[in-house]
């Protein structure tokens, strides 16, 4: 992957981890030592940020070999052989956690996307992600979504609008709100309003939102708001959504479906780094 940040996001994990030394390896190890380590799935999933674990060894030691074996997005199951590393056993021993941290944990997010994205393949509805990510991590973690087969969302609060309940409150209306904002922002921006109710919904309608989000309603609400919006606007569903109720959301007809938790409370997948 590319990313201009990532060498200064791995500068951050090493100097956490590090601190001053590596007082076990440096007192322990030869510098002139030499081994390979593989890593390798414990758990079934999609694997996402080799490249970032390939980045940590290169960062502490520039000559080391990495070998990819799985690249990002392929589909692994316990045993299978991901990478294999090979160089300065110190190298390898110091790295090894940070790798392994960014690895397990992009993983989980591609997994666990790839798992909801293929529960409503053959409905209209696309699953996207949110905000809700990790200080610090979010071009990572959505670019794990990305590769788990779903679509980001905004990446932060420069590159798209929305129009949330706060600002509502703030501004006194969805059309006051919706008509400042058109004449503020490029006419190649498009605005998205979050609606709570369906008269709120039909607010955002006359007001030729370009996206509405349906927040927290129930199904049926849903599917009222479908009827209505009748293509007016792209609708997406958003709240509180999980694996239980994703299908039935996706069956209502929305165009968008996203869910914080392919982020915000995702579990790493299990992966080993074994030294040969």
């Amino acid at each position: 992957m590319q990313y201009l940040g990532l060498n200064e996001l791995i500068k951050r994990a090493l100097e956490e981890d590090i601190g001053h030394a590596d007082i076990t390896t440096q007192n322990l190890i030869p510098v002139d030592h030499q081994s390979r380590g593989i890593f390798y799935a414990k758990s079934p999933g999609v694997v996402a940020g080799v490249e970032v674990s390939q980045a940590v060894f290169k960062y502490l030691d520039p000559e080391v070999k990495f070998t990819i074996y799985k690249e990002d997005g392929s589909e692994i199951n316990p045993g299978d052989i991901i990478a294999e590393v090979a160089g300065s056993t110190a190298t390898l021993l110091t790295g090894e956690r940070a790798a392994l941290n960014f690895l397990q944990h992009l993983s989980g997010i591609a997994s666990k996307t790839h798992a909801m994205a293929a529960a409503i393949k053959y409905f209209k509805a696309e699953l996207v992600d949110t905000r809700k990510t990790t200080p610090g991590l979010r071009v990572l973690e959505k670019y794990a979504v990305a590769v788990g087969g779903a679509r980001n969302h905004r990446f932060g609060l420069y590159d798209g609008v929305m129009i949330k309940d706060n600002h509502i409150k703030a501004v006194g209306s969805i059309q006051k709100a919706v008509s400042t904002l058109r004449i503020k922002v490029p006419h190649t921006v498009k605005i998205e309003v979050e609606v709570e109710n369906l008269d709120q919904l039909q607010e955002a309608l006359e007001s030729r939102a370009d996206i509405i989000m349906l927040d927290n309603m129930d199904i049926e609400t849903m599917k009222k708001a479908v009827e209505i919006t009748a293509g007016q606007a792209l609708l997406e569903a958003s709240g509180g959504i999980n694996e239980s109720t994703l299908v039935e959301v996706a069956k209502t007809g929305v165009d968008f479906i996203s869910v914080g938790a392919l982020t915000h409370s995702v579990t790493s997948l299990d992966i080993s780094f074994n030294l040969q």
